[in-house]
């Protein structure tokens, strides 16, 4: 054997030498495991922020706005009935004076306030179910009714903004199908919806 051999052969059998090599050793895993940490933790550090994204909700359309009023649902729907006379064939318990507008999306869509102001109902409400009621001063009022059992996201007392999500579409309540009964109140009143949203830029079908 040569001398370098007998050398680390001999450093290897000695208490001292074993004590050498495993610190050299370990430097060695050390300076590898700085030199890797960076290719390890940026692509578990990306695919963590990717399972994120992917868990949260996503975000649904807003609903269009006009000043401080906006729709009471996003995008297109479908319109039920109007303000006024309209019975309803086939429904004994649907009122022939209607006091709201009908509009639906379909069952779970998502239902917003209309406008700013304080909650006053938030839950079970006479023949409109799941029902929310929004005091926007100056005497007027909305009502959103036969929303779906616990899909309300607010509380009475709680103040909302314009296009702030209330609650999801349903079929609660003196009902006829999925839908929103969208009422509008003025000195505790029923108005027609369409010429009050007409108003404020926001014409209804």
């Amino acid at each position: 054997m040569g001398a370098p051999v007998l050398a680390v052969s001999a450093l290897v059998t000695s208490r001292t030498g074993r004590r050498i090599v495993v610190a050299f050793l370990s430097v060695v895993v050390l300076l590898a495991l700085v030199a890797l940490t960076p290719l390890i933790a940026i692509p578990l550090a990306l695919s963590g922020s990717s399972l994120a994204a992917a868990q949260s909700p996503p975000r649904g359309p807003s609903p269009v706005a006009s000043g401080d009023w906006a729709y009471p649902l996003a995008g297109d729907y479908f319109k039920g009935r109007g303000f006024g006379h309209n019975p309803v064939n086939g429904c004994s318990y649907c009122s022939t004076d209607h006091k709201g507008y009908d509009m639906a999306q379909g069952c779970g869509s998502t239902v917003y306030a209309a406008g700013g102001g304080v909650v006053i109902v938030a839950g079970a409400h006479h023949g409109w179910g799941n029902t929310v009621r929004i005091d926007h001063g100056d005497g007027v009022e909305t009502l959103y009714g036969h929303m779906q059992w616990g899909s309300i996201r607010v509380a009475v007392g709680e103040q909302v903004d314009p296009g702030a999500p209330l609650g999801a579409e349903g079929n609660t309540g003196q009902s006829f199908g999925c839908h929103l009964h969208y009422e509008v109140r003025r000195d505790g009143r029923a108005i027609d919806p369409q010429p009050f949203m007409a108003t404020l830029g926001l014409p209804l079908k």
